[in-house]
């Protein structure tokens, strides 16, 4: 296989692309959805939620950040994460689009 040649696509393309992709394991749904449910939180708080070892939380922690989905900040000896409200706002105005196309498209 050859390389994905990233550069033959929109920025929008591809930042909506690396999003997903960092959506797309089950783990990192459980630890938004905890986000979402305490508002922010410090990663030991996430490894006691999820079935997981710590280093593996902190691995799906690192692509969500890569990803820009999560924001964390230092406090201590502890990092504090909380949900990107521009990354959910590019994702809602996406899905938005979305749906008004479908909802409009006359298709089989």
């Amino acid at each position: 296989m050859g390389a994905t040649k990233t550069e033959h696509f929109t920025d929008q393309q591809n930042q909506i692309a690396t999003i997903a992709k960092a959506l797309g394991h089950p783990a990192r749904i459980a630890i938004i959805e905890y986000l979402m449910k305490v508002k922010e939180c410090i990663c030991g708080d996430i490894v006691n939620e999820l079935p997981l070892a710590q280093p593996t939380v902190s691995q799906h922690l690192k692509e969500l950040k890569s990803a820009g989905i999560i924001k964390g900040n230092i406090e201590g000896n502890s990092i504090c994460y909380c949900i990107d409200e521009n990354v959910i706002n590019i994702l809602n105005i996406y899905f938005s689009n979305i749906v008004e196309t479908v909802s409009k498209a006359k298709c089989c």
